[in-house]
């Protein structure tokens, strides 16, 4: 739900908050980027408008959360128009119960974030991961009992499959606790498995996707080009042997350069990037609330919140899709089931 006509917020999933329809992702922080950069991309970031920050404790082994702390701490008054979003459920020590979603561990986990965070209260809680030895109840108890204590406003979920997900809902909602805003998933015009299931289950349930890798690992931006391997700054470049293997399975694909010729005939008719068309198609999809940019420096982030300011028409829109569309004959996700799911009043079936 876009708040207004004229301006890039939207609700936070099933929530009244509101968040910038992109949110700036700090998984960089402390790792890829340092701590001057870091904060020089939150600044740069807020002064577009942007509202919304989302980190994990596990990023830079809590490092991210406390680049984002100092930086909330050294501007107290723009902290106040921040909407934080952390998450917990990945290793974070040694130990047995050093991670996953259980009571055990997570009241650990959100003690140590508020810290590194240093704050008293987080916006959107989630769970990074399903985990399949914890009981969901036990996860979502615990995670009412946050709401309930103030420590977080809402939670939500990442990397949730159709069925976790729905699970979770009615769970929740059979119990009476407090229903999940939101779901974290990978999606982009590369990867829109996510459409088979997880998009309907999240907008059966009212709840808001925050799409990560939006830029399909780079190659949405259209640097790399067909039989060229890639070298130099450039993610798959830096990292040779799993870059070459990654850079292979991409550019192999006939589906890739279809949707990348695509991206760049309509990037050239607006005389915008390429990563700017890619973001602004996927923010037009249904249930995405913000879409998540992982942006490495000044340049690509200022050149990712240009999406903001573009707008694709609906021939446009469609030609994306179609040229992005998953090649997958699979019942019941290739044409026929497709058909199937699909009825029409003009005598359709």
């Amino acid at each position: 739900m876009t708040v207004t006509g004229t301006t890039p917020y939207r609700n936070l999933g099933r929530s009244g908050a509101v968040v910038f329809e992109q949110a700036l992702g700090t998984m960089t922080f402390g790792k890829e980027a340092d701590e001057e950069t870091s904060h020089a991309l939150i600044d740069a970031y807020r002064a577009a408008g942007g509202n919304f920050l989302d980190t994990a404790d596990v990023y830079s082994s809590g490092t991210s959360e406390e680049i984002v702390g100092r930086w909330l701490a050294a501007n107290p008054s723009e902290a106040q128009q921040m909407v934080i979003a952390t998450k917990a459920r990945f290793p974070m020590g040694t130990g047995p119960n050093d991670l996953g979603t259980s009571r055990r561990h997570l009241r650990t986990a959100l003690d140590d974030s508020l810290r590194r965070l240093g704050v008293e209260h987080i916006d959107l809680y989630q769970m990074h991961a399903w985990d399949a030895l914890t009981p969901i109840e036990e996860t979502l108890r615990f995670l009412d009992d946050a709401v309930s204590a103030g420590k977080i406003g809402y939670y939500g979920f990442s990397n949730f499959t159709g069925w976790q997900l729905t699970k979770a809902v009615h769970v929740a909602d059979r119990h009476g606790w407090a229903l999940p805003a939101t779901l974290q998933p990978q999606y982009s015009l590369l990867v829109r498995g996510i459409e088979h299931e997880i998009v309907p289950a999240s907008l059966d349930a009212g709840i808001g996707l925050l799409p990560w890798s939006p830029l399909g690992g780079g190659w949405l931006t259209g640097k790399y080009e067909r039989d060229v391997a890639p070298t130099g700054a450039t993610r798959l470049g830096e990292n040779p042997e799993r870059g070459m293997e990654a850079w292979q399975k991409r550019n192999d694909n006939e589906r890739t350069w279809r949707v990348l010729d695509a991206v760049t005939d309509i990037a050239a008719t607006h005389e915008a990037s390429a990563s700017q068309v890619s973001l602004a198609w996927l923010g037009a999809q249904p249930g995405v609330t913000s879409v998540i940019l992982g942006a490495r420096s000044l340049d690509q982030l200022r050149d990712n919140l240009g999406a903001v300011e573009l707008t694709l028409s609906t021939d446009e829109l469609e030609r994306l899709t179609a040229a992005s569309e998953p090649e997958t004959d699979d019942y019941p996700y290739g044409g026929p089931g497709r058909a199937q799911r699909h009825r029409k009043i003009d005598g359709g079936r």
